[in-house]
């Protein structure tokens, strides 16, 4: 017989059950800002193995379809609001949770820096195309960068009424306005009169000569990158209508629409730019794939909606991520030091000294990249992104052992015993990619990248482990937060 763990939360303290599994997957598609990523991801993938990027991006749909087997699984048994982390001690022990919620601060500081370069990137891009601001130094992005987290630090601290709702809005008609020009170029390519000779190809799908095949496994991080936050349903299990089916939709959803947009879209621009070296170098140097194309296959006022629409995209992410790593750093604190003004919340009810410390963390790392390794811009969007993503893996790992160990091992589902292949399906890929990224070891500065992810996990590893105790307070800690921030979420939105 099936059984399930429902601790929704009783009347008084509890959240609200308002959420469809439509809303569900909306929320979920809106925090993986797929007009942001479809913009700028895929040409980190671009960089490594060319016009075979569409084929990247499609073994990473591939990859988070398995992974979201895990969440759905994990759904069906824990009926509350949780995220990674908070799976990942519930399965595997508070050590396991703690780990795997501490990387998760980490991450969401580096992914700080990516979405905050993506909005400077945009935003530049943007006052250019207006004639605000043309003939841009270099770092003009990082000016507007440093604009959007000077106010995505506001917003985290003193949350404006109606920002979010706000913000979710602009991301779907973004993305509306992608699916139709996405649909007028592949439109044009088939028809044969696409801008530059341009043509449809399958060729996308192929490797190119002197590539190596494993080489697809160092760019699937960009497409993984594009999906994260797509586990996000999960954290509202309390306020589904009917949460051991509806969220498991949704998260299963949001996969599946992922996989398609990304795997589709991405197939379309590198059509449109051309398979050549030619059309991959121009790809690789757009501001903006979407806008250029926009541009070019309709009118320029396309194209600046489109960049505009990113900027806002990449800004909300931005804001998101310093949401996030401030609510674990004070979660941390709350349990390590109580006195500590990072284990305080202001008088808006944010816990403002955590928020403005991870602020502070995200500029530093800008810094070191600049000064230390003369990183622009894109530099510091790709190699944020590559550590961030890296010690997301991590935590996907724990998850994926922890689905493997409830449900297998200790029963606690009616599941068909042939179904443990797609969880180990998920921890080949994964453990992979992870292996592809470190080995072979990285040459030159670029070993920075898995050094810093994984110098990260060690550390945290460490101190999950040789402090007495400490691990099961932070695991409860971060999991009691969660049903705050959840609860808090639910009052803002009535």
């Amino acid at each position: 017989m099936s059984t399930s763990r429902d601790t929704t939360l009783t009347e008084g303290n509890g959240l609200r059950r308002s959420l469809s599994v439509w809303q569900a997957i909306g929320i979920s598609v809106a925090l993986m800002a797929p007009s942001m990523a479809a913009n700028i991801n895929p040409q980190g993938t671009a960089g490594l193995v060319g016009r075979a990027t569409p084929l990247a991006f499609f073994l990473a749909a591939v990859a988070v379809l398995l992974i979201a087997y895990v969440f759905v699984r994990l759904c069906q048994y824990y009926r509350h609001a949780g995220s990674v982390y908070v799976f990942a001690g519930a399965t595997l022990g508070s050590r396991a949770g703690a780990v795997a919620g501490l990387g998760l601060m980490g991450t969401y500081a580096f992914y700080g820096l990516v979405t905050g370069s993506a909005a400077g990137i945009f935003g530049a891009e943007f006052l250019d195309r207006l004639g605000i601001w043309t003939g841009q130094p270099w770092w003009s992005a990082f000016v507007v960068a440093a604009v959007a987290l000077a106010l995505a630090l506001v917003l985290a601290i003193i949350p404006a009424k109606g920002a979010t709702s706000l913000l979710l809005i602009v991301e779907g008609i973004t993305v509306l306005l992608i699916l139709v020009i996405s649909a007028v170029v592949l439109a044009r390519l088939l028809g044969g009169d696409a801008p530059g000779g341009a043509e449809f190809t399958l060729d996308v799908f192929t490797v190119p000569a002197g590539t190596d095949r494993s080489t697809l496994f160092l760019g699937i991080i960009f497409g993984l990158l594009s999906f994260a936050g797509f586990e996000a349903a999960a954290t509202l299990g309390e306020e589904a209508h009917n949460p051991s089916r509806d969220i498991p939709r949704a998260i299963l959803g949001t996969a599946i629409f992922g996989g398609v947009y990304f795997t589709v879209v991405t197939a379309i621009e590198m059509m449109a730019f051309g398979t050549d070296a030619a059309g991959v170098d121009r790809f690789v140097h757009s501001e903006a794939l979407l806008g250029d194309l926009g541009t070019s296959y309709v009118g320029a006022w396309v194209g600046d909606l489109i960049v505009l629409g990113a900027a806002v995209s990449a800004f909300a992410c931005c804001l998101a991520c310093l949401v996030g790593a401030a609510r674990l750093l004070f979660a941390v604190m709350r349990d390590v030091s109580p006195q500590s003004p990072l284990a305080r919340t202001g008088r808006n009810g944010t816990p403002a000294a955590a928020t403005s410390l991870i602020a502070g963390v995200v500029v530093a790392i800008a810094l070191v990249m600049m000064t230390f390794f003369s990183a622009e811009p894109f530099d510091t969007f790709l190699w944020s992104g590559t550590i961030g993503t890296l010690i997301l893996l991590v935590a996907y790992i724990l998850a994926t052992i922890g689905c493997i160990k409830l449900v297998f091992i200790d029963k606690r589902l009616d599941v068909a015993g042939w179904q443990v292949v797609i969880p180990v399906l998920a921890l080949v890929m994964l453990g992979y990619t992870i292996y592809r990224n470190v080995y072979p070891f990285p040459a030159g500065a670029a070993w920075w990248l898995p050094g810093t992810a994984f110098g990260w996990l060690i550390v945290v590893t460490l101190v999950a482990f040789l402090v007495p105790g400490l691990a099961r307070r932070l695991s409860e800690g971060m999991a009691h937060l969660e049903e705050q921030d959840r609860a808090g979420f639910t009052h803002r939105q009535g």
